[in-house]
């Protein structure tokens, strides 16, 4: 009798973690496929893959700067002035996305390269015949190429004047976006002019992370923002007007953003996880992307009384006019996301960050659950894929069904070809995305990895590995090797849908045991790779 009630007790406790385990995955396995024109790519960035940081007339970037100046900034002391070498071995790099039988190509341009001076009076042809070859090179291959405008790598002698938070900002990137339009239109029908402007304004000019590193939080930040979106609305004006009939083009932005689970399931947690989704990605989304647009009403709310208790003369967010609003809302053709992870959230208790500042600002506090798994080399990317559904469903709901293309998505290791975390990580994730098209209805259009090869990535230098190639880079050759997760994503895309032996109870390539499993039941075999 008491061996039965074990058996028993050990039953429960394998339902409840199997339970436990659908949830995270955000669904059993998935036996749909993705649509016959869901787009599948994958993305880089000029600054993390090009090289050649001063070559054929390319002047410097903020990141070059940055670097070069404070050589400590980087984990591993680094720098990307090499890096994949994909300035000269552009044509290897469009041969890998051959392999992979994707769709499209996402790749930024390098502003510097383009405009050595910042601004449209001098344009460096041989920059201009470096992106010429890589696109045509694409074409050769069927392959679509879709273009990120500005990809964090502002000239620096921009930056000299005030960069960002220089009003004028908005001229010189519109002038740069015709320059690339004029050069690459008739065979460019994708556009994204900002790869996560959260990252550039909160991080780059309010904080520390990124470049330029100004740390000016609680001013710096607004301006960036404020200027930025006018930029982008500039930009959407002048291809709407000019370049869409060439080819039929769209362009949008690519807004990064976690999930925000509620801590707990009191009300103000709930209200803590919708107000962190409103005021970061919202801060940016709300304006173009909402039937109202201007900022979310909330952040006008919480940064105008801050400002007011701080004793500033006038709210430290800047206002729209309501010509200006009405010119950038409705200026994208799709929502770009780039998303990784998920974190909990609940209300501060206390004041939160430096004041003033954007987190002193809203009020929240954020944290990860310890049990969500990762082997990362990015300690922050917990695997969530629930989080992932969530938040292309919120996106689809708050912002009209609107079309989203999932511009980037991928995960951190440390090297080597055998990545069975990222197997695991891409297979959850895409069954994830698979349950938020058909059972929810998110209108996703397309799915980007992040990233076709190991790149420099920013202040972790060359410690995290996001890439589905490696790159040898003490190789002359920068040699690049196909990782298992290669092999994974080319049979998703060749095949539509999931592998049959894809598990979505299975977590261990993450932490060596099935989670929230005793260990001493049974193991779930590792993902077994198709080859």
């Amino acid at each position: 009798m008491e061996t039965y009630k074990l058996l028993l007790f050990l039953a429960a406790v394998i339902i409840e973690g199997n339970a436990a385990m659908i949830n995270l995955a955000g669904g059993p396995k998935s036996n749909y496929t993705f649509p016959k024109n869901f787009l599948f790519g994958v993305s880089t960035a000029a600054a993390q893959i090009e090289g050649a940081w001063n070559e054929d007339g390319k002047s410097e970037s903020i990141w070059d700067h940055l670097i070069h100046t404070n050589p400590s900034f980087v984990k591993d002391g680094s720098n990307a002035d090499v890096a994949a070498d994909s300035y000269h071995l552009y044509k290897r790099d469009a041969e890998m996305v051959h392999e992979l039988a994707v769709d499209i190509y996402r790749f930024s341009i390098s502003w510097p390269r383009v405009l050595p001076t910042g601004l449209a009076n001098y344009v460096n042809p041989l920059g201009i015949q470096y992106y010429k070859n890589l696109i045509d090179e694409l074409i050769k291959y069927n392959i679509t190429p879709m273009v990120t405008i500005y990809h964090w790598d502002l000239p620096q002698k921009l930056q000299d004047i005030g960069g960002w938070t220089n009003a004028h900002i908005v001229d010189y990137f519109t002038d740069y976006a015709k320059v690339l339009f004029d050069n690459f239109g008739d065979k460019v029908k994708y556009w994204v002019t900002f790869n996560e402007p959260m990252q550039t304004c909160l991080e780059g000019y309010g904080g520390t992370y990124r470049a330029p590193a100004l740390n000016r939080h609680g001013v710096a930040e607004y301006l960036c923002t404020h200027n930025l979106l006018k930029a982008h609305a500039s930009v959407y004006h002048l291809f709407d007007t000019n370049y869409r009939s060439l080819n039929g083009g769209k362009i949008g932005m690519s807004l990064d953003s976690n999930w925000a689970e509620p801590k707990t399931n009191t009300p103000s947690d709930r209200e803590a996880a919708e107000l962190y989704l409103r005021t970061h990605v919202g801060w940016y989304a709300h304006p173009v992307y909402s039937a109202e647009g201007n900022y979310p009403p909330e952040l006008i709310k919480l940064v105008d009384e801050k400002s007011r208790l701080q004793n500033y003369t006038r709210s430290r967010l800047p206002k729209f006019t309501p010509e200006e609003v009405a010119f950038i809302k409705g200026t994208a053709d799709f929502f770009g996301l780039n998303h990784y992870t998920t974190y909990l959230l609940s209300m501060a208790d206390k004041e939160v960050g430096a004041i003033p500042s954007h987190e002193n600002d809203v009020g929240i506090v954020r944290v990860q659950d310890p049990k969500w798994p990762s082997r990362s080399s990015s300690s922050w990317l917990k695997v969530v894929p629930f989080g992932f559904r969530r938040l292309l469903k919120w996106i689809t709901k708050t912002y009209n069904n609107v079309p989203i293309i999932v511009t980037e998505n991928g995960y951190a290791d440390f090297s080597g070809i055998d990545d069975a975390a990222r197997v695991s990580y891409y297979s959850h994730y895409l069954n994830a995305l698979l349950h938020a098209i058909h059972e929810d209805h998110s209108n996703v259009h397309g799915y980007f990895a992040w990233s076709l090869m190991d790149n420099f990535e920013w202040d972790d230098g060359y410690v995290s590995r996001f890439g589905l190639y490696l790159v040898d880079f003490k190789s002359p050759n920068k040699t690049r090797t196909a990782k298992h997760s290669a092999k994974l994503y080319a049979s998703v895309v060749t095949s539509r849908g999931l592998p049959p032996d894809y598990d979505p109870e299975d977590f261990t390539a993450f932490s060596g045991a099935s989670l929230l499993m005793p260990t001493v039941l049974p193991l779930i075999p590792l993902y077994r790779l198709m080859v």
